[in-house]
């Protein structure tokens, strides 16, 4: 299995439809690589109960479907120095997406980006150090981005990852 790296982000990242059909076994095995990105091939075929070929075909053809976007470690963010963590909801200016993106691409701490609709425009995951790192992302970073108008800000207190993920 090679090594890949999650696309840019930005207006080609989907549309909202699916575009694969995925069968049982191909939900096994996302399920089993989302609980370990490193299980071998051999481990993962027993475990879904398919040869280690057909599970070997099954991933590449997962990967070259782009249903697959890499493999990558998750990382608790207070273990890892990045205590505050915040939601920053931001309108922007009609047909400015695309720039607005790739600048918010490259703030650092921004860890996550969404088009929206409703109420704002964009919600992005800041992930900082301390709440004057926080303040200085969202008050010099990205407030200072030709096109945002507004923003507004909610700390996160407490969060979980959901027990079931959609491929069990």
């Amino acid at each position: 299995m090679g090594q890949e790296t999650n696309p840019t982000p930005g207006p080609a990242g989907g549309t909202g439809r699916s575009a694969a059909v995925l069968d049982e076994v191909d939900r096994r095995i996302l399920d089993e690589l989302v609980r370990d990105g490193r299980i071998s091939i051999r481990t993962l075929a027993e475990r879904v109960h398919v040869s280690r070929t057909n599970a070997y075909a099954r991933v590449e053809r997962l990967l070259r479907d782009g249903v697959l976007t890499g493999f990558g470690a998750r990382i608790a963010p207070e273990a890892a120095g990045l205590g505050t963590s915040a939601y920053i909801a931001l309108t922007i200016q009609q047909n400015t997406w695309r720039e607005v993106s790739a600048e918010l691409a490259q703030v650092r701490y921004v860890e996550h980006v969404a088009l929206l609709s409703g109420e704002h425009d964009v919600l992005a995951l800041v992930r900082a150090p301390d709440n004057a790192t926080l303040r200085d992302v969202v008050l010099d970073r990205v407030q200072g981005i030709a096109g945002v108008l507004a923003t507004r800000t909610w700390l996160v207190f407490d969060e979980f990852d959901g027990e079931r993920g959609p491929w069990e």
